[in-house]
């Protein structure tokens, strides 16, 4: 016998129509809530590798402490013919920096990320993405720390495979020399 709950009476109803009504309208509530709560960079399957270098202010030259410690971590994934990256870097820098909007410290600071591709020679770079970071870097706590992370970035390659890298392209201030640019190591291919 077949039951049709809308010409039907809630009197009529029986309890065990309700409860399987009732259990099939949470179940496809509960799925088309995972469903929705999924992004597709959430998913992935990540790769990643940290590399750290300790950077000179090459605009300062006095007696105070000036080095500042930089740690980046450069992420990749795959997803079928799309490759993914994200970068995250993070900062140990003297105190005296921090509370400053750094203007006398960088004319600009950028983070670089890249998708690339290993070849015989110079690898090529599917893809490129300069972030601003200064703000980020002015943002810094009382003791001199903090961290930035990338949006994440992402280019059909198909089946060719691809890497993740990142480089810092900071601009010091009164040093003459322009935009001097920081590689750190780049992840394993996918």
């Amino acid at each position: 016998m077949k039951l049709n709950l809308r010409r039907t009476s809630p009197a009529q109803r029986s309890s065990a129509s309700r409860k399987m009504m009732s259990a099939a309208l949470v179940g496809a509530a509960v799925v088309g809530a995972s469903v929705l709560s999924l992004s597709p960079a959430s998913a992935l399957n990540w790769k990643c590798t940290s590399s750290s270098s300790t950077i000179d202010d090459a605009g300062y030259s006095g007696p105070f402490a000036d080095n500042w410690d930089f740690t980046v971590k450069n992420c990749v994934a795959r997803s079928g013919g799309y490759v993914y990256a994200k970068a995250t870097v993070s900062w140990d820098a003297p105190p005296s920096y921090a509370g400053t909007d750094l203007t006398e410290t960088f004319d600009s600071a950028h983070f670089r990320l890249y998708l690339k591709h290993s070849d015989a020679g110079a690898d090529t770079v599917l893809l490129k993405k300069d972030f601003n970071i200064q703000p980020a870097l002015a943002a810094m706590s009382s003791a001199g720390n903090g961290s930035w992370s990338s949006s994440t970035i992402k280019k059909s390659v198909g089946s060719k495979s691809a890497y993740a890298a990142g480089a810092l392209r900071l601009n010091w201030d009164e040093d003459g020399k322009g935009v001097r640019q920081y590689d750190f190591k780049g992840t394993r291919s996918v």
